[in-house]
């Protein structure tokens, strides 16, 4: 594993212009399961129920029974290692951007700047009705009491992605561009099999770019796209390489 954590150094040290990829597997050691996952979200609630916008705009109040569990799970959580090390990246300026399938918010408060959001972010909250914006910590939700707008009194929603919407156009077209003008992409914690973000790194890959995977098993994505996989927690790999860059600098 060294050898390719060495491997990977030297590539991203020799890149241009470098993106990321990340996935929920990098958030697991902030103590947030993969929604997907044993003892994730989907095995308590049923998202056919409760992860729909058609569900939300029916019954809000039904669909916050789940919001404040996820809530409960951001607020609970703090940048692990593996965050603070792609923010270490892209203070050392070897990390362009990160294309993130989370929603936790982790990779902002670790340090990073330019992150793009897939999947939206449950810290910001919404107005339906007229769009009016709200931070989650404008509201005190111990109560577990729906949080409303204040000019139209709907009943609030996290600016997640539900099953039923589209991903943000913003997003898909900035991170489409990236993907065709990197040499290299660092994918972290994800398969990336589920689309549209799975054809970030094949967009990429088509365009050119080397393909590093960090996770802790391989992947579908291990065997058509990888060129360099380290196995292991991001927590601890990720900053292995950024200890290895700095002594190269």
């Amino acid at each position: 594993m060294e050898h390719s954590i060495e491997k990977a150094a030297a590539m991203i040290k020799n890149a241009e212009n470098v993106i990321a990829l990340t996935g929920a597997g990098i958030s697991v050691e902030s103590g947030i399961p993969d929604f997907r996952s044993a003892g994730g979200l989907w095995d308590k609630y049923d998202p056919a129920v409760y992860a729909t916008i058609n569900s939300f705009i029916r019954m809000p109040e039904k669909v916050w029974e789940m919001l404040f569990d996820m809530v409960d799970l951001k607020m609970g959580a703090k940048p692990n290692p593996g965050h603070l090390a792609l923010a270490d990246l892209e203070s050392m300026g070897h990390l362009g951007a990160i294309i993130t399938q989370n929603i936790d918010n982790l990779h902002q408060e670790a340090g990073n700047r330019n992150v793009i959001e897939y999947h939206g972010n449950v810290s910001r909250l919404q107005c339906i009705k007229c769009g009016t914006l709200y931070g989650l910590d404008e509201f005190d939700l111990s109560k577990k009491v729906p949080p409303r707008c204040a000019d139209c009194d709907r009943i609030l929603k996290p600016t997640v992605i539900f099953f039923g919407e589209a991903i943000p156009y913003d997003a898909q077209v900035r991170s489409q561009t990236l993907a065709s003008k990197a040499d290299l992409i660092i994918v972290v914690g994800t398969s990336a099999v589920v689309y549209p973000a799975a054809s970030i790194p094949m967009i990429a890959k088509d365009s050119g770019a080397r393909v590093i995977e960090f996770n802790i098993e391989e992947t579908p994505l291990t065997h058509y796209l990888t060129d360099i996989l380290v196995l292991g927690s991001a927590g601890k790999t990720l900053p292995e390489l950024v200890g290895i860059l700095r002594r190269m600098n």
